[in-house]
Protein backbone atom coordinates (compact mmCIF):
# COMPACT_ATOMS: atom_id res chain seq x y z
CA UNK A 1 0.00 0.00 0.00
CA UNK A 2 1.22 3.69 -0.93
CA UNK A 3 2.13 6.08 1.88
CA UNK A 4 -0.83 8.34 1.04
CA UNK A 5 -2.82 5.03 1.13
CA UNK A 6 -1.92 4.12 4.50
CA UNK A 7 -2.11 7.57 5.75
CA UNK A 8 -5.90 7.42 4.55
CA UNK A 9 -6.71 3.80 5.48
CA UNK A 10 -5.14 4.99 8.89
CA UNK A 11 -7.34 8.33 9.51
CA UNK A 12 -10.81 6.17 8.85
CA UNK A 13 -9.72 3.37 11.06
CA UNK A 14 -9.00 5.85 13.35
CA UNK A 15 -12.65 7.26 12.94
CA UNK A 16 -14.05 4.07 13.67
CA UNK A 17 -12.83 3.84 16.92
CA UNK A 18 -12.82 7.27 18.18
CA UNK A 19 -15.79 8.32 15.57
CA UNK A 20 -17.79 5.20 15.70
CA UNK A 21 -21.39 6.51 16.22
CA UNK A 22 -20.89 9.49 13.47
CA UNK A 23 -22.67 8.79 10.67
CA UNK A 24 -20.08 8.35 7.57
CA UNK A 25 -21.96 7.62 4.47
CA UNK A 26 -25.87 8.87 3.30
CA UNK A 27 -27.54 7.27 0.77
CA UNK A 28 -30.89 7.97 -0.72
CA UNK A 29 -32.05 5.99 2.70
CA UNK A 30 -29.26 4.59 4.14
CA UNK A 31 -26.56 5.32 6.88
CA UNK A 32 -23.92 3.73 8.51
CA UNK A 33 -21.44 5.37 10.42
CA UNK A 34 -17.66 5.22 10.19
CA UNK A 35 -17.36 2.01 12.60
CA UNK A 36 -19.77 0.38 10.03
CA UNK A 37 -17.50 1.93 7.05
CA UNK A 38 -14.80 0.77 8.12
CA UNK A 39 -15.86 -2.69 8.08
CA UNK A 40 -18.01 -2.57 5.10
CA UNK A 41 -14.58 -1.37 3.33
CA UNK A 42 -12.75 -4.44 4.97
CA UNK A 43 -15.36 -6.98 3.94
CA UNK A 44 -15.36 -5.72 0.08
CA UNK A 45 -11.46 -5.48 -0.12
CA UNK A 46 -11.67 -9.66 0.68
CA UNK A 47 -14.35 -10.05 -2.47
CA UNK A 48 -11.92 -8.21 -4.57
CA UNK A 49 -9.59 -10.58 -3.15
CA UNK A 50 -11.36 -13.84 -4.06
CA UNK A 51 -12.18 -12.46 -7.78
CA UNK A 52 -7.78 -12.08 -8.22
CA UNK A 53 -8.99 -9.71 -10.84
CA UNK A 54 -6.04 -6.67 -11.12
CA UNK A 55 -8.87 -4.33 -12.77
CA UNK A 56 -12.38 -3.21 -12.09
CA UNK A 57 -14.73 -0.82 -13.23
CA UNK A 58 -17.71 0.26 -11.66
CA UNK A 59 -20.72 1.97 -13.17
CA UNK A 60 -23.12 2.88 -10.11
CA UNK A 61 -25.04 5.61 -9.46
CA UNK A 62 -24.14 7.78 -6.26
CA UNK A 63 -24.68 5.54 -3.00
CA UNK A 64 -23.45 4.03 -0.50
CA UNK A 65 -22.52 0.95 -2.13
CA UNK A 66 -20.71 3.27 -4.93
CA UNK A 67 -17.95 4.42 -2.40
CA UNK A 68 -17.66 1.22 -0.29
CA UNK A 69 -16.73 -0.46 -3.67
CA UNK A 70 -14.53 2.51 -4.28
CA UNK A 71 -12.24 2.88 -1.43
CA UNK A 72 -12.24 -0.96 -1.05
CA UNK A 73 -10.75 -0.95 -4.58
CA UNK A 74 -8.47 1.65 -3.78
CA UNK A 75 -7.29 0.22 -0.45
CA UNK A 76 -6.27 -3.71 -2.50
CA UNK A 77 -4.68 -1.70 -4.67
CA UNK A 78 -6.71 -2.62 -7.96
CA UNK A 79 -6.59 -0.14 -10.79
CA UNK A 80 -10.49 1.46 -10.65
CA UNK A 81 -12.43 2.21 -13.99
CA UNK A 82 -15.18 4.86 -13.23
CA UNK A 83 -17.82 5.27 -15.86
CA UNK A 84 -19.69 8.73 -16.09
CA UNK A 85 -23.37 8.25 -16.70
CA UNK A 86 -23.61 10.30 -19.39
CA UNK A 87 -21.48 8.54 -21.52
CA UNK A 88 -23.20 6.68 -24.48
CA UNK A 89 -23.50 3.35 -24.72
CA UNK A 90 -20.66 2.66 -27.55
CA UNK A 91 -18.06 5.13 -25.10
CA UNK A 92 -18.80 3.06 -22.05
CA UNK A 93 -17.94 -0.51 -24.05
CA UNK A 94 -14.88 1.57 -25.37
CA UNK A 95 -13.98 2.25 -21.64
CA UNK A 96 -14.45 -1.41 -20.99
CA UNK A 97 -12.31 -2.44 -23.88
CA UNK A 98 -9.75 -0.18 -23.73
CA UNK A 99 -8.86 -0.63 -19.95
CA UNK A 100 -9.51 -4.70 -19.73
CA UNK A 101 -11.63 -4.43 -16.91
CA UNK A 102 -12.32 -7.76 -15.55
CA UNK A 103 -14.89 -7.16 -13.39
CA UNK A 104 -17.63 -4.74 -13.25
CA UNK A 105 -19.79 -3.91 -10.64
CA UNK A 106 -23.05 -2.11 -12.38
CA UNK A 107 -26.43 -0.82 -12.44
CA UNK A 108 -28.67 -2.93 -13.63
CA UNK A 109 -29.81 -0.98 -16.37
CA UNK A 110 -26.77 -1.48 -17.76
CA UNK A 111 -27.01 -5.19 -18.44
CA UNK A 112 -27.85 -5.78 -21.87
CA UNK A 113 -24.65 -3.54 -22.52
CA UNK A 114 -22.38 -5.74 -20.50
CA UNK A 115 -23.86 -9.01 -22.26
CA UNK A 116 -23.08 -7.31 -25.67
CA UNK A 117 -19.96 -6.75 -24.18
CA UNK A 118 -19.23 -10.09 -23.55
CA UNK A 119 -19.49 -10.15 -19.75
CA UNK A 120 -21.30 -12.78 -17.54
CA UNK A 121 -23.07 -12.21 -14.25
CA UNK A 122 -22.13 -13.83 -11.20
CA UNK A 123 -23.25 -12.40 -7.74
CA UNK A 124 -22.58 -8.55 -7.34
CA UNK A 125 -19.92 -9.18 -10.07
CA UNK A 126 -19.80 -9.06 -14.42
CA UNK A 127 -16.79 -10.90 -15.20
CA UNK A 128 -15.05 -11.28 -18.17
CA UNK A 129 -11.21 -12.64 -19.12
CA UNK A 130 -8.99 -10.95 -20.84
CA UNK A 131 -5.71 -12.16 -22.99
CA UNK A 132 -2.46 -10.41 -23.35
CA UNK A 133 -0.81 -7.61 -21.57
CA UNK A 134 -2.60 -4.93 -19.98
CA UNK A 135 -2.66 -1.36 -21.33
CA UNK A 136 -2.71 0.25 -17.73
CA UNK A 137 0.86 1.76 -16.09
CA UNK A 138 2.02 -0.04 -13.44
CA UNK A 139 0.59 1.56 -9.97
CA UNK A 140 -2.82 3.07 -11.79
CA UNK A 141 -5.29 3.18 -9.10
CA UNK A 142 -7.70 5.42 -10.71
CA UNK A 143 -8.72 5.56 -14.73
CA UNK A 144 -10.77 8.53 -15.21
CA UNK A 145 -11.95 9.05 -18.64
CA UNK A 146 -11.92 12.58 -20.20
CA UNK A 147 -15.68 13.31 -20.82
CA UNK A 148 -14.48 12.79 -24.28
CA UNK A 149 -13.04 16.15 -26.59
CA UNK A 150 -13.21 13.60 -29.81
CA UNK A 151 -15.64 10.79 -29.67
CA UNK A 152 -13.47 8.30 -28.13
CA UNK A 153 -13.06 9.30 -24.21
CA UNK A 154 -9.48 8.91 -23.62
CA UNK A 155 -7.91 7.19 -20.52
CA UNK A 156 -5.63 8.72 -17.86
CA UNK A 157 -4.26 6.64 -15.39
CA UNK A 158 -3.27 7.97 -11.48
CA UNK A 159 -1.66 6.86 -8.90
CA UNK A 160 -3.02 6.46 -5.05
CA UNK A 161 -0.59 8.76 -4.20
CA UNK A 162 -1.45 11.78 -6.66
CA UNK A 163 -5.17 11.37 -6.00
CA UNK A 164 -4.56 10.72 -1.95
CA UNK A 165 -2.17 14.10 -2.08
CA UNK A 166 -5.18 16.32 -3.28
CA UNK A 167 -7.54 14.99 -1.32
CA UNK A 168 -5.94 15.67 1.29
CA UNK A 169 -5.17 19.08 0.28
CA UNK A 170 -8.68 19.63 -0.25
CA UNK A 171 -9.58 19.09 3.13
CA UNK A 172 -7.14 21.28 4.20
CA UNK A 173 -8.17 23.74 2.35
CA UNK A 174 -11.56 24.03 4.10
CA UNK A 175 -10.69 23.45 7.12
CA UNK A 176 -10.72 26.57 8.29
CA UNK A 177 -14.51 26.70 7.54
CA UNK A 178 -14.96 22.91 9.59
CA UNK A 179 -17.72 21.53 7.44
CA UNK A 180 -19.01 18.83 9.16
CA UNK A 181 -21.63 17.42 5.94
CA UNK A 182 -20.48 17.26 2.38
CA UNK A 183 -22.92 16.26 -0.20
CA UNK A 184 -22.07 15.03 -3.75
CA UNK A 185 -23.73 16.79 -6.39
CA UNK A 186 -21.67 15.53 -9.27
CA UNK A 187 -21.52 12.04 -10.19
CA UNK A 188 -18.60 9.80 -8.48
CA UNK A 189 -17.21 8.99 -11.81
CA UNK A 190 -16.32 12.71 -12.15
CA UNK A 191 -13.02 12.91 -10.64
CA UNK A 192 -13.29 16.04 -8.78
CA UNK A 193 -16.17 14.93 -6.89
CA UNK A 194 -14.89 11.91 -6.35
CA UNK A 195 -11.45 13.97 -4.11
CA UNK A 196 -13.92 15.94 -2.73
CA UNK A 197 -15.84 12.81 -1.17
CA UNK A 198 -12.18 11.27 -0.21
CA UNK A 199 -11.54 14.86 2.00
CA UNK A 200 -14.99 14.54 3.69
CA UNK A 201 -14.02 11.16 4.66
CA UNK A 202 -10.52 12.65 5.86
CA UNK A 203 -12.06 15.27 8.11
CA UNK A 204 -14.59 12.81 9.74
CA UNK A 205 -17.41 14.17 8.48
CA UNK A 206 -20.59 13.01 7.17
CA UNK A 207 -20.45 12.20 3.28
CA UNK A 208 -24.16 12.64 1.71
CA UNK A 209 -25.24 10.54 -1.63
CA UNK A 210 -27.88 10.43 -2.59
CA UNK A 211 -28.59 9.46 -6.27
CA UNK A 212 -28.44 11.28 -9.64
CA UNK A 213 -32.16 10.48 -9.96
CA UNK A 214 -32.82 11.68 -5.83
CA UNK A 215 -31.17 14.70 -6.99
CA UNK A 216 -33.32 15.27 -10.31
CA UNK A 217 -29.64 15.27 -12.17
CA UNK A 218 -30.06 13.77 -15.25
CA UNK A 219 -27.35 13.00 -17.92
CA UNK A 220 -24.93 15.61 -18.41
CA UNK A 221 -27.15 18.62 -18.90
CA UNK A 222 -30.57 17.86 -17.41
CA UNK A 223 -31.80 19.19 -14.21
CA UNK A 224 -35.20 19.01 -12.16
CA UNK A 225 -34.84 22.13 -10.33
CA UNK A 226 -37.69 21.96 -7.60
CA UNK A 227 -36.24 17.94 -7.18
CA UNK A 228 -32.65 19.55 -6.59
CA UNK A 229 -33.76 21.83 -4.14
CA UNK A 230 -36.01 20.07 -2.50
CA UNK A 231 -33.34 17.39 -1.37
CA UNK A 232 -31.05 20.02 -0.84
CA UNK A 233 -33.24 21.56 2.09
CA UNK A 234 -34.37 18.55 3.57
CA UNK A 235 -30.48 17.62 3.97
CA UNK A 236 -28.57 20.76 5.12
CA UNK A 237 -25.30 20.52 3.76
CA UNK A 238 -22.24 22.44 4.58
CA UNK A 239 -19.99 21.76 1.90
CA UNK A 240 -20.78 21.52 -2.28
CA UNK A 241 -18.86 21.04 -5.10
CA UNK A 242 -20.05 22.79 -8.06
CA UNK A 243 -19.91 23.32 -12.02
CA UNK A 244 -21.16 26.49 -13.03
CA UNK A 245 -24.12 25.98 -14.74
CA UNK A 246 -25.58 24.33 -10.91
CA UNK A 247 -23.88 27.78 -8.87
CA UNK A 248 -26.19 29.11 -11.75
CA UNK A 249 -29.15 27.37 -10.82
CA UNK A 250 -27.91 27.66 -7.27
CA UNK A 251 -27.76 31.96 -7.29
CA UNK A 252 -31.21 31.87 -9.40
CA UNK A 253 -32.89 29.89 -6.73
CA UNK A 254 -31.62 31.53 -3.73
CA UNK A 255 -32.74 35.19 -5.25
CA UNK A 256 -35.80 33.91 -5.20
CA UNK A 257 -35.73 32.65 -1.92
CA UNK A 258 -36.15 29.54 -3.05
CA UNK A 259 -32.63 28.05 -1.79
CA UNK A 260 -31.63 29.13 2.13
CA UNK A 261 -27.64 29.02 1.82
CA UNK A 262 -27.00 29.82 4.94
CA UNK A 263 -25.80 26.07 5.87
CA UNK A 264 -23.37 26.06 3.51
CA UNK A 265 -19.57 27.04 4.60
CA UNK A 266 -18.04 25.98 2.06
CA UNK A 267 -18.80 25.77 -1.75
CA UNK A 268 -16.02 24.84 -4.37
CA UNK A 269 -16.68 26.18 -7.95
CA UNK A 270 -14.53 24.52 -10.94
CA UNK A 271 -15.07 22.35 -14.05
CA UNK A 272 -15.54 25.66 -16.27
CA UNK A 273 -14.77 29.24 -16.75
CA UNK A 274 -17.64 31.05 -14.37
CA UNK A 275 -18.30 34.71 -15.23
CA UNK A 276 -17.51 38.00 -13.07
CA UNK A 277 -21.22 38.16 -12.98
CA UNK A 278 -22.44 34.96 -11.60
CA UNK A 279 -19.44 35.21 -8.71
CA UNK A 280 -20.47 38.41 -7.72
CA UNK A 281 -24.08 37.55 -7.72
CA UNK A 282 -23.37 34.43 -5.66
CA UNK A 283 -21.03 36.61 -2.89
CA UNK A 284 -24.12 39.19 -3.11
CA UNK A 285 -26.68 36.74 -1.64
CA UNK A 286 -24.07 34.66 0.63
CA UNK A 287 -23.10 31.81 -1.38
CA UNK A 288 -19.72 30.88 0.61
CA UNK A 289 -17.87 30.38 -3.23
CA UNK A 290 -14.36 29.20 -3.90
CA UNK A 291 -13.61 29.23 -7.43
CA UNK A 292 -10.71 26.86 -8.37
CA UNK A 293 -8.97 25.07 -11.15
CA UNK A 294 -7.27 22.00 -12.00
CA UNK A 295 -6.78 18.68 -14.76
CA UNK A 296 -7.41 15.48 -14.74
CA UNK A 297 -3.92 14.90 -15.85
CA UNK A 298 -3.02 16.63 -12.81
CA UNK A 299 -4.82 14.54 -10.28
CA UNK A 300 -8.06 17.34 -10.88
CA UNK A 301 -7.40 20.63 -8.58
CA UNK A 302 -4.08 22.61 -9.06
CA UNK A 303 -5.46 25.78 -7.59
CA UNK A 304 -8.22 26.97 -4.87
CA UNK A 305 -9.32 30.30 -3.75
CA UNK A 306 -9.67 29.28 0.19
CA UNK A 307 -11.21 31.76 3.05
CA UNK A 308 -7.79 33.15 3.94
CA UNK A 309 -6.68 33.50 0.31
CA UNK A 310 -9.41 34.64 -1.96
CA UNK A 311 -9.15 36.90 -5.18
CA UNK A 312 -11.90 37.43 -7.27
CA UNK A 313 -12.04 36.26 -10.62
CA UNK A 314 -9.40 34.13 -9.97
CA UNK A 315 -8.86 30.28 -9.65
CA UNK A 316 -6.73 31.23 -6.63
CA UNK A 317 -3.30 30.53 -5.68
CA UNK A 318 -1.78 26.77 -6.44
CA UNK A 319 -2.07 23.90 -3.73
CA UNK A 320 1.23 23.16 -1.51
CA UNK A 321 1.57 20.03 -3.92
CA UNK A 322 2.20 21.47 -6.86
CA UNK A 323 4.39 24.36 -9.06
CA UNK A 324 2.40 26.27 -11.36
CA UNK A 325 4.16 28.41 -14.17
CA UNK A 326 3.92 30.24 -17.30
CA UNK A 327 5.73 29.61 -20.25
CA UNK A 328 6.87 32.53 -22.97
CA UNK A 329 3.14 32.03 -24.68
CA UNK A 330 1.26 32.45 -21.23
CA UNK A 331 0.90 28.80 -20.85
CA UNK A 332 0.23 27.31 -17.71
CA UNK A 333 2.68 24.86 -16.73
CA UNK A 334 2.07 22.75 -13.96
CA UNK A 335 4.81 20.12 -11.63
CA UNK A 336 3.49 17.51 -9.14
CA UNK A 337 0.70 14.98 -8.63
CA UNK A 338 1.03 14.31 -12.67
CA UNK A 339 -0.40 11.12 -14.14
CA UNK A 340 1.50 8.06 -14.63
CA UNK A 341 -0.05 8.57 -18.65
CA UNK A 342 -2.82 7.97 -20.85
CA UNK A 343 -4.03 4.34 -21.29
CA UNK A 344 -2.70 2.48 -23.98
CA UNK A 345 0.30 5.14 -24.70
CA UNK A 346 3.87 5.22 -23.37
CA UNK A 347 4.52 6.55 -19.42
CA UNK A 348 4.56 10.25 -18.91
CA UNK A 349 8.05 11.21 -17.87
CA UNK A 350 7.83 14.86 -18.26
CA UNK A 351 8.49 16.89 -15.61
CA UNK A 352 5.78 19.69 -16.10
CA UNK A 353 2.34 19.30 -17.62
CA UNK A 354 1.75 21.87 -20.60
CA UNK A 355 -2.28 22.50 -19.99
CA UNK A 356 -3.28 23.73 -23.06
CA UNK A 357 -4.66 27.14 -20.77
CA UNK A 358 -3.50 30.78 -21.11
CA UNK A 359 -2.93 32.52 -18.02
CA UNK A 360 -1.20 35.16 -15.88
CA UNK A 361 -0.42 35.82 -12.37
CA UNK A 362 -1.10 38.89 -9.97
CA UNK A 363 1.17 40.30 -7.56
CA UNK A 364 0.23 38.06 -4.67
CA UNK A 365 0.46 35.04 -6.59
CA UNK A 366 -3.09 34.65 -7.93
CA UNK A 367 -3.78 32.78 -10.88
CA UNK A 368 -5.97 34.46 -13.90
CA UNK A 369 -7.24 32.10 -16.79
CA UNK A 370 -7.51 33.83 -19.94
CA UNK A 371 -8.76 31.24 -22.38
CA UNK A 372 -7.46 27.86 -24.51
CA UNK A 373 -5.00 27.54 -26.72
CA UNK A 374 -7.05 25.17 -28.73
CA UNK A 375 -10.34 24.96 -30.21
CA UNK A 376 -11.86 22.98 -27.80
CA UNK A 377 -14.73 24.57 -25.05
CA UNK A 378 -16.25 23.46 -21.64
CA UNK A 379 -19.89 23.93 -21.17
CA UNK A 380 -21.25 25.31 -18.20
CA UNK A 381 -21.49 21.52 -16.94
CA UNK A 382 -17.87 21.10 -16.97
CA UNK A 383 -18.15 18.98 -20.40
CA UNK A 384 -14.94 19.20 -22.64
CA UNK A 385 -16.35 19.35 -26.68
CA UNK A 386 -14.57 19.22 -29.37
CA UNK A 387 -16.09 20.87 -31.74
CA UNK A 388 -14.97 19.82 -34.90
CA UNK A 389 -16.48 16.16 -34.07
CA UNK A 390 -19.75 17.07 -33.65
CA UNK A 391 -19.54 19.78 -36.75
CA UNK A 392 -18.27 16.39 -38.93
CA UNK A 393 -21.43 14.51 -37.25
CA UNK A 394 -23.60 17.51 -38.51
CA UNK A 395 -22.19 17.88 -42.17
CA UNK A 396 -22.12 14.22 -42.74
CA UNK A 397 -26.22 14.31 -42.47
CA UNK A 398 -27.87 14.71 -45.89
CA UNK A 399 -29.09 18.51 -45.31
CA UNK A 400 -25.70 20.41 -43.97
CA UNK A 401 -23.21 21.72 -46.14
CA UNK A 402 -21.96 23.60 -43.09
CA UNK A 403 -21.47 23.98 -39.66
CA UNK A 404 -20.15 25.41 -37.11
CA UNK A 405 -20.62 24.44 -32.94
CA UNK A 406 -20.49 26.33 -29.91
CA UNK A 407 -20.66 26.33 -26.36
CA UNK A 408 -18.43 28.00 -24.10
CA UNK A 409 -19.71 28.21 -20.61
CA UNK A 410 -23.16 27.46 -22.03
CA UNK A 411 -25.74 25.09 -20.69
CA UNK A 412 -26.45 24.14 -24.26
CA UNK A 413 -24.39 23.77 -27.49
CA UNK A 414 -25.79 26.03 -30.21
CA UNK A 415 -24.88 25.33 -33.94
CA UNK A 416 -24.88 27.55 -36.64
CA UNK A 417 -25.82 25.44 -39.74
CA UNK A 418 -25.55 26.79 -43.49
CA UNK A 419 -27.58 23.90 -45.79
CA UNK A 420 -26.69 22.06 -48.97
CA UNK A 421 -29.26 23.17 -51.20
CA UNK A 422 -31.26 26.59 -50.99
CA UNK A 423 -34.92 24.78 -50.92
CA UNK A 424 -33.95 22.79 -47.74
CA UNK A 425 -36.85 23.27 -45.02
CA UNK A 426 -36.19 24.26 -41.39
CA UNK A 427 -38.25 20.61 -40.70
CA UNK A 428 -35.45 19.16 -43.01
CA UNK A 429 -32.41 21.03 -41.08
CA UNK A 430 -33.97 19.79 -37.49
CA UNK A 431 -34.15 16.42 -38.66
CA UNK A 432 -30.71 16.33 -39.64
CA UNK A 433 -29.79 17.59 -36.45
CA UNK A 434 -31.94 14.87 -34.49
CA UNK A 435 -29.96 12.10 -36.92
CA UNK A 436 -26.68 13.28 -35.92
CA UNK A 437 -27.57 13.45 -32.03
CA UNK A 438 -28.36 10.43 -31.94
CA UNK A 439 -24.44 9.17 -32.64
CA UNK A 440 -23.28 11.89 -29.93
CA UNK A 441 -23.37 11.83 -25.92
CA UNK A 442 -25.99 14.57 -24.57
CA UNK A 443 -22.91 16.54 -23.61
CA UNK A 444 -22.32 17.16 -27.31
CA UNK A 445 -25.30 16.91 -28.48
CA UNK A 446 -26.77 20.07 -30.66
CA UNK A 447 -29.64 21.60 -28.58
CA UNK A 448 -30.02 24.60 -30.17
CA UNK A 449 -29.43 25.92 -33.89
CA UNK A 450 -29.55 28.99 -36.69
CA UNK A 451 -30.15 29.19 -40.36
CA UNK A 452 -27.17 30.95 -41.71
CA UNK A 453 -28.31 33.60 -44.52
CA UNK A 454 -25.17 33.31 -46.03
CA UNK A 455 -22.42 30.34 -45.80
CA UNK A 456 -18.70 30.89 -44.34
CA UNK A 457 -16.38 31.76 -46.78
CA UNK A 458 -12.59 33.10 -47.14
CA UNK A 459 -14.45 35.67 -49.10
CA UNK A 460 -16.18 37.15 -45.60
CA UNK A 461 -13.30 36.29 -43.58
CA UNK A 462 -14.98 33.34 -41.82
CA UNK A 463 -12.72 30.33 -43.68
CA UNK A 464 -9.38 30.00 -44.14
CA UNK A 465 -7.55 30.10 -47.54
CA UNK A 466 -7.28 26.52 -46.86
CA UNK A 467 -11.39 25.80 -45.50
CA UNK A 468 -11.08 25.41 -41.95
CA UNK A 469 -13.22 28.13 -39.99
CA UNK A 470 -12.14 31.27 -38.16
CA UNK A 471 -13.66 30.68 -35.38
CA UNK A 472 -12.65 33.94 -33.34
CA UNK A 473 -14.06 35.77 -36.38
CA UNK A 474 -17.65 33.85 -36.22
CA UNK A 475 -18.23 34.32 -32.88
CA UNK A 476 -17.46 37.28 -32.77
CA UNK A 477 -19.94 38.23 -35.61
CA UNK A 478 -23.05 35.73 -34.64
CA UNK A 479 -21.85 36.19 -30.81
CA UNK A 480 -26.04 37.11 -30.94
CA UNK A 481 -27.59 34.16 -32.32
CA UNK A 482 -25.49 31.97 -30.50
CA UNK A 483 -26.41 32.83 -27.01
CA UNK A 484 -29.95 33.01 -28.23
CA UNK A 485 -32.47 30.04 -29.52
CA UNK A 486 -34.25 30.40 -32.32
CA UNK A 487 -34.75 26.65 -32.90
CA UNK A 488 -34.57 24.10 -30.41
CA UNK A 489 -33.83 20.21 -30.15
CA UNK A 490 -34.95 17.77 -26.69
CA UNK A 491 -31.38 16.17 -25.97
CA UNK A 492 -31.84 12.30 -26.09
CA UNK A 493 -32.34 10.63 -22.72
Amino acid sequence: MSPECQRFEQALRSHAEHKSNVIALWGDTLKIDYATLYAEVKYRQQRLRDEQASVIALALDNGVEAILWDLAALFEGLACVTLPPFFSPAQRAHCLEQSQAERVIAEPEFEAELLVAGYEKSAEFWRRPFAGPSPMHPGTAKLTFTSGTTGTPKGVCLSADSLLRVARELDQASKPTEPQHHLALLPLAILLENLGCYAALYAGATLSLPSQKTLGIRGASGVDVPRLLGCLASRSPESLILVPQLLLMLVSATEQNAFNPQTLRFAAVGGARVSKDLLQRARHVGLPLYEGYGLSECASVVCLNRPAAYRAGSVGRPLPHVEVKLAEDGEVLIKGSLLLGYLGEPAYTGEWWHSGDLGEFDAQGFLFLNGRKKHQFITSYGRNVNPEWVEAELTQRQHIAQAFVYGEALPRNHALLWPNRPDCTDEQLAAAVAEANDALPDYAQVHHWTRLNEPFTAANGLLTANGRPRRDAIVALYRAQLTEFPHSEEPAS
